[in-house]
């Protein structure tokens, strides 16, 4: 199309200046015949003014004058044509060349563009100008790629989401039936000695079964959703009662686990069932990666104030500096994790998990272990 308007415009400007030129060397250009005349009259003129009869000489020559100022005439009309036939013309060439730059170029590039984009190449902007002929219509083509864009960037977005989806709930699920297995074990080796034991470890392995089920539910409700829809129904919950039922939970014996309240009786605002979860899976890190003696104790951390943290510290290592900002991330695994498996994700649920309570986790290391803390807003009882 680009070119055939090109060509058009071409010829119509080339057959206006042929006209103009045409008409110009027609109707100006005099004969030989038209000199031959003006030579013989002169020559009689010159001959009459010899001969004394100045008259007649004055008659022919006044004759002559008037012939000599029609032509003269003409001659002006006849650049007055050449004149106007330039200007149609040039007029001419600059509407062809305005059409070509505002119009066959523009949609030129459009037609490009829309070739990329069919190819799925929908990285290459498109420039355009609001004020030109097509500008409109070349934003609206931009307007569709960056809409495509974000429509694209959404929809793996949720894909990424569904996979985190089914593989927190996965890991949420090893918690619980590790602790089954445990207890299972302690039943099957006899170590239930009294039949208060024993109702004990019972009703912990009932407990963690529960809790199998609630979070085997959420995976079936929310394996093809994103992280947004893994609800937390919070509730006030005296966290120093609280954490130490999570603590006898997960250590019966008392062997492993300490827990110090250090005074503090506090309301805070959570999801018992999400919190629960956040303390297991703290716990459960610093056993897979710092056997040992582990501490559980609350505190009141001077930043941010007016808050109350749950404290699990071990002895161990601690993380590297260099994995410290990346921690947080999901299926994050620090440098020093050794042979240990996992899948990087029991740090992330935390972080998730007390983002959405209005809580925050913050990690401390130092020369004796890693702390890691929980930490709400503080209601005094």
């Amino acid at each position: 199309m680009r070119k055939r308007v090109s060509v058009i415009f071409l010829l119509l400007f080339i057959l206006a200046l042929a006209v103009t030129l045409g008409l110009y060397f027609t109707s100006g250009r005099r004969g030989g015949n038209e000199k031959q005349d003006e030579l013989v009259r002169i020559n009689e003129i010159d001959k009459l003014i010899q001969d004394g009869r100045t008259e007649e000489a004055s008659e022919k020559l006044s004759e002559f004058s008037d012939e000599l100022h029609k032509r003269e005439e003409k001659t002006g009309k006849n650049t007055r044509i050449l004149v106007a036939g330039g200007i149609a013309s040039l007029c001419l060439l600059s509407a062809g060349i305005f059409v070509f730059v505002t119009v066959l170029h523009p949609l030129k590039k459009i037609s490009n563009y829309t070739s990329e984009i069919a190819k799925g190449n929908t990285d290459i902007p498109l420039s355009y100008d609001r004020g030109s002929e097509v500008g409109e219509f070349s934003w609206a083509f931009d307007s569709m790629r960056k809409e495509l864009n974000k429509a694209r960037a959404s929809e793996k977005e949720a894909i990424e989401n569904n996979k985190t989806v089914i593989a927190t709930l996965s890991h949420d699920i090893k918690t619980p039936i590790t602790s089954i297995r445990a207890y299972a074990e302690g039943l099957e080796a006899n170590l239930d000695s009294s039949p208060e034991k024993r109702t004990q470890y019972l009703q912990v392995i009932m407990k963690k079964s529960d809790e199998v089920s609630k979070v085997t539910d959420d995976l079936l409700l929310h394996s093809l959703s994103d992280m947004h829809r893994l609800s937390v129904e919070e509730e006030k919950v005296e966290i120093s009662a609280f954490t130490k039922k999570a603590v006898e939970d997960l250590d019966p014996d008392g062997k492993e686990i300490t827990f110090s309240p250090n005074g503090i009786t506090s309301e805070v605002k959570c999801d018992p069932g999400r919190l629960l979860q956040c303390i297991e899976n703290l716990i459960t890190n610093a056993r897979k990666y710092a056997p040992g003696n582990i501490e559980v104790y609350l505190e009141r951390p001077q930043e941010p104030k007016g808050t109350v943290a749950i404290c699990v510290k071990d002895h161990g290592a601690g993380i590297p500096d260099e994995d410290m900002p990346f921690i947080f991330d999901k299926f994050y695994r620090g440098h020093n994790h050794g042979p240990q498996k996992g899948s990087g994700l029991g740090l992330y649920i935390v972080k998730y998990l007390m983002t959405k309570m209005d809580g925050d986790v913050i990690l401390n290391n130092s020369k004796e272990g890693l702390t890691a803390k929980l930490i709400f807003p503080e209601k005094k009882v």
